[in-house]
């Protein structure tokens, strides 16, 4: 699999696209879109967290900031008016720039560790013509031009929002376990859900990336690859068991890694309670912090319009069954874990991606952001759902949902014409697209094991 052609002069464009919309991004006024910006993660919100700071008051007074403490501390003094004439957010776009490039490279190195895995894995099961007639795609390539060009992408880097941020801390998590890094991928894990509470659900995925390695075929693939050449397979001559046995990657899961992995997450999680603390030190401290970030995520308190559905059911349902149903919809996403897990064991990478677009359907307040981070992410698996059914119409699913979701919102806010069923209507859709998109996705990866069977045996 070669690069992509003139592939930097593409990232280039897309840097320079995003530099020159930075231009008109006040004009756009992404920011107070409900589809960009969420209270979790709204620039104006962290500005206004900032100034409350500044005033000697806690950021969490009131109820408009809930994010990091130390994302005040870093992005919140470039919020304020400059003297040099530049618009008091121009910094803080070029920030978000950096970041989805950033990201991207990172998306793009975790997939030529992805495709090299593939083709010793493939080699190993003696299939190395089917690495040579495999789709002429660098995956990683692919992947990292997918987020970077994804519309989704530049509305978010636009909107005046830190999803960029987060986005790129999870990235982080996942490139640091696919390199067995562990320092790194604790740095990013941790980091990530300090930001948001959702990327939690990372942990299996990236404890199985470091124990493991990067994706591969089902291990049973290679037992019996093994067991045939031993002896069990005439039609395999001497030279050619002996190949295929020497040659079969090293599958047992490694526990020092993750060993690791989890000593540095105790002390990035130390570090970074101490900072925060120390943000905090002349407010009610991490307890306030805790009740404002992430009980504020599980509470659902914002009910205002969102990408989701959350907000409407929360809004309709009774107040007696309200502590049920916030139990029903968060314990949801945890039910699911564990058997994918374990079914997916083989390709940690893909559950990454499975438990971002999973995550990204069922939070608490979901914004566009969160999409373009599990497109991008679908991008590296492009030769193996290369047959994935429903494509058509999910590419246009998600054009539609994109563009009729501002004029719902349009019609039921500003001129009066419709109502919250038309905007939720526009979420249920996203909602339903989103799992049709992972249901197919995990059934043509377990179809794409299936058919290297039969090519095996």
């Amino acid at each position: 699999m070669a690069e992509i052609r003139y592939y930097w002069a593409m990232v280039a464009a897309a840097a320079a696209f995003r530099l020159l919309l930075i231009v008109f991004s006040g004009d756009l006024n992404l920011g107070s879109r409900p589809e960009v910006a969420t209270p979790l993660t709204s620039l104006r919100r962290l500005a206004e967290g900032y100034w409350l700071k500044q005033s000697s008051m806690s950021p969490y007074a009131g109820s408009m900031y809930h994010g990091s403490p130390l994302l005040l501390s870093i992005i919140g003094p470039l919020t304020i008016k400059r003297s040099d004439g530049q618009p008091a957010n121009f910094y803080c776009s070029l920030i978000f720039v950096v970041a989805d490039l950033v990201t991207a490279m990172l998306i793009r190195a975790t997939g030529w560790k992805l495709l090299l895995a593939r083709r010793q894995s493939l080699q190993s099961l003696g299939l190395s013509k089917l690495v040579e007639t495999s789709v002429n795609i660098s995956a990683g390539d692919f992947a990292s031009l997918i987020y970077l060009w994804n519309p989704l992408t530049i509305v978010t880097c636009l909107g005046l929002c830190t999803s960029p941020i987060d986005n790129l801390m999870a990235v982080l998590a996942i490139y640091g376990a696919c390199s067995r890094l562990a320092p790194l991928a604790a740095f990013g894990y941790v980091i990530a859900t300090h930001l948001s509470l959702y990327p939690a659900v990372l942990v299996l995925p990236v404890i199985l990336l470091l124990g493991y390695g990067p994706d591969v075929p089902p291990t049973k693939l290679f037992l019996q690859k093994r067991s045939n050449a031993n002896g069990t397979n005439p039609s395999h001559s001497g030279h050619e068991r002996s190949a295929i046995t020497s040659d079969k990657p090293d599958h047992h899961f490694s526990w020092k890694p993750v060993l690791h992995f989890i000593l540095w997450v105790s002390m990035w999680s130390c570090y970074v309670l101490f900072l925060s603390s120390i943000s905090l030190k002349e407010t009610d401290g991490l307890q306030e912090m805790f009740k404002k970030t992430y009980g504020f995520i599980l509470t659902v308190e914002d009910l205002s319009p969102n990408i989701g559905v959350l907000w409407y059911f929360f809004a309709e349902v009774f107040d007696f069954f309200r502590n049920f149903f916030l139990l029903v919809f968060h314990v949801n996403i945890l039910f699911m874990l564990l058997p994918l897990a374990i079914r997916l064991k083989h390709r940690p990478c893909f559950l990454a991606f499975v438990y971002i677009s999973m995550s990204a359907m069922l939070k608490s307040y979901p914004s566009v952001g969160d999409s373009a981070l599990y497109l991008g992410l679908l991008g590296l698996f492009a030769n193996e759902l290369a047959d994935m059914q429903f494509s058509f119409f999910l590419f246009f699913g998600y054009i539609a949902v994109t563009l009729l979701s501002p004029v719902m919102h349009n019609l039921w806010i500003w001129r009066g014409t419709g109502n919250a069923n038309f905007y939720f209507a526009t979420g249920l859709a996203y909602s339903c697209l989103q799992t049709v998109l992972v249901v197919e996705s995990v059934s043509t990866m377990l179809k794409h094991d299936r058919l290297l069977r039969k090519h095996v045996f």
